[in-house]
């Protein structure tokens, strides 16, 4: 009996967690990877989950984003990247998190992957606009993972976190401290703005 309860269980987790990803419109390659389920099995739960809440949930085909410089394209990415990136680190997706090389279904990647919705969903509760696909994130942890393109730094000016782009000679600076580089200075300590 305890054997079937188990079994139960890691289907039941299998298929939630799918329908999690399905809701932040994850690929099937990404979605099989994570829960072990077959191709046919998730277009079939993709179907039953537009019927039930409709269409406003996208499929999406194709190969995952693997553009690193995608976190850099503008300043408001960037922010929200830096956020995610600490959200990773402080829920300890930074430490060990899904190898390719772990097969999908186990206990130990459904909890990972419940984990990293935990994330991403925590994300968009955090942003008005979301820049930053379930998929993209998903890319920024690997990359975060294997250290060798980006990783985390702190801002030199303020210390707060900074994703840094491992291909420039120096350490970023924070949106924040960068908006205020931007912004043009006023001449003088009385200097009054002209119409």
């Amino acid at each position: 009996m305890r054997i079937t309860d188990d079994r139960y269980t890691r289907d039941r987790q299998r298929l939630d967690l799918a329908i999690r990803m399905i809701r932040h419109e994850a690929r099937t390659q990404t979605i099989r990877l994570w829960t072990g389920l077959t191709d046919d099995r998730i277009r079939k739960l993709y179907k039953t989950y537009v019927e039930l809440h409709g269409p406003d949930v996208k499929r999406h085909r194709g190969k995952s984003p693997q553009q690193s410089a995608f976190f850099f394209r503008n300043l408001e990415v960037r922010r929200e990247a830096a956020g995610l990136a600490g959200l990773f680190a402080l829920l300890g997706l930074l430490k060990g998190a899904a190898k390719d090389s772990r097969p999908g279904g186990t206990l130990a990647m459904l909890r990972w992957g419940e984990l990293f919705c935990r994330a991403y969903e925590t994300h968009l509760a955090l942003h008005r606009s979301h820049r930053i696909t379930f998929e993209h994130a998903f890319h920024l942890l690997h990359v975060l993972e294997r250290n060798a393109e980006l990783g985390l730094d702190t801002c030199p000016a303020c210390d707060a976190l900074v994703l840094v782009d491992h291909a420039r000679l120096h350490a970023g600076r924070c949106v924040w401290c960068e908006r205020d580089d931007r912004r043009p200075k006023l001449r003088g300590a009385g200097a009054v703005a002209r119409h």
